[in-house]
Parts: structure tokens; sequence; C-alpha cells
């Protein structure tokens, strides 16, 4: 599929989140109960997106929450690296995830941290006062030459990731469920405006299950709400800017230049500082 194609190519670091939620965005029950809301075709892309990378990262709670193996079993391919971002050493050394298998072990934590970790787990100290920043973590893992990244969990650390404006694409799988109440998937900061939305380009896949993939491209946007009522031209970029003849409409897609420079710049200044 042409979304698996950034990731196959390689070419730069390339950082990619996947969320499974249901059809009123959650993630989860009151209680905590998560296995499984999105089926079974969700779990083969998740462990395909896993094959393609070089490391899946996620935040110490989904460590102690669901104990993960962050393996790849459900389609062929070689499991990454598994990276736990653990500031305080909260982590069980006999969690799953640090199971000797052959593939590396990675936790970030603050420096002199004294917690124990499994043997052959590499320990990245880092320190400052944004060492814990989603920038600043990847730049630590392109050191070490992990530069395709997946940030598979828990919803704290992949919505970090998006508000750092860190991410090249989002994958949300949204399945025909309605739980009601239960923990929400994705925050990031408020907008006043529908203006003022993030507003992804998307292709939307549809699964036997009735599950859908809609796999974002956050370095491109979309027109704003005032343009939904408006025939669009073929393409992405067709749909960004498809008959924009007003002087405020030039003014929004202006606006939309800068936002995406602004996501760009910041993944170059990244780039630079890993060589």
């Amino acid at each position: 599929m042409a979304i698996y194609h950034p990731i196959h190519k390689g070419e730069r670091p390339f950082v990619v989140a996947q969320l499974g939620q249901s059809l009123d965005g959650r993630i989860a029950t009151p209680s905590g109960e998560s296995k499984y809301i999105n089926g079974s075709h969700a779990l083969d892309h998740l462990h395909a997106l896993r094959a393609d990378v070089d490391a899946v990262v996620v935040g110490v709670g989904t460590v102690i929450a669901d104990d993960p193996l962050l393996t790849v079993r459900r389609v062929a391919g070689q499991s990454p690296a598994r990276v736990i971002i653990d500031p305080s050493g909260r982590a069980d050394p006999a969690a799953r995830c640090f199971a000797a298998d052959g593939a590396r072990r990675l936790v970030l934590r603050r420096a002199g941290v004294a917690a124990p970790v499994a043997e052959g787990v590499e320990v990245i100290a880092i320190e400052g006062a944004g060492a814990f920043e989603p920038a600043a973590m990847l730049d630590a893992l392109a050191a070490r030459g992990l530069t395709r990244i997946l940030v598979e969990g828990g919803a704290h650390t992949l919505s970090a990731f998006l508000e750092a404006g860190c991410l090249d694409a989002l994958h949300v799988f949204v399945s025909p469920v309605i739980l009601g109440a239960g923990r929400i998937g994705l925050t990031r900061k408020a907008c006043d405006t529908l203006a003022d939305a993030l507003r992804p380009a998307a292709r939307a896949h549809v699964f036997p299950d009735g599950d859908v993939l809609f796999a974002c491209d956050l370095a491109r946007t979309e027109g704003h709400v005032g343009d939904l009522d408006r025939p669009r031209q073929a393409g992405r970029e067709g749909q960004a800017h498809d008959n924009r003849t007003h002087d405020n409409r030039a003014q929004d897609a202006k606006g939309d230049d800068i936002r995406s420079s602004n996501i760009g710049s910041r993944r170059t200044r990244r780039l630079r500082a890993t060589g």
C-alpha cells in the first residue's frame, strides 16, 4: 500500500504513530479494558508498521498497564528495537518488552536514576529542561542509528509527539463500536476556531471487519472549513488550494504554508543536530 512507501524509502528520519479507537474516540473503557477495540486488520497493520521501522517507542505507562511484547508476529519481518520512555525508572525489568530475543532494547531515563534494568538493555541517560521533549528524544535515538520510528503509545506519549510537530504520519483506526465513556486517545492544545484546527491530508481505507484506517500526512494540510462546500481538484495539492480566488482564501493558503514550514523547520533542525 502507498501508505507504507515513505517508511520503506528510509531516506531520512521518519516518524509515524498509530492509534486505535472506538467510533466515539475512546481507546479504553473507564476500567481500562482496551483489548480489543479494533479488529484483526488493525493488528495486522500495526505489526506491518513495526516490521518497517527501526524502533517502536512507548511510554512507561503503557508498559505498566498492558505489558506489551512490541514484537512482529502477525506478518513477516524482523522485530524493531524497543524503546521505553521511563524518566524515573518505574518499569519492571521483568516486563515482556525487555525479554532478550535478539532485538535491541533501550530505556530513556533521567541522568542519575539508578533503578535496575534487565540484562542487555541500553540505558540512555538524558538531562536538561527539555530532555524529554519529543524532538530531543528523537535526536538521542537518531544518534544511535534509529531514524525510522513508530510511536505506539500510550495516549499521553502520542499526543505529546503530535503537539510538538514531530510526527510525519498518523494512522488512526476507527472501529464501529461506541463505548459511551472511557479514555480519550488524542489530545492537543485547544483551538478557538475551526480555522485553527489541525486538518491533515488523509486517505481512508475500509477493512472487511468495518474498521476504517485514516492515514494522515501531517506534513500537508487540506482546505479550511469554508472550502468544504466547493468542488475540489484531484490530488492533495488541489484539495489544499482549490478555488481559492478571494484575497482571504489566499491569506488562508499562506497561513497553511507557514504552519507546514514551521513543522519542516523543526525537523530540519533535528536532522542537522544529528548529522
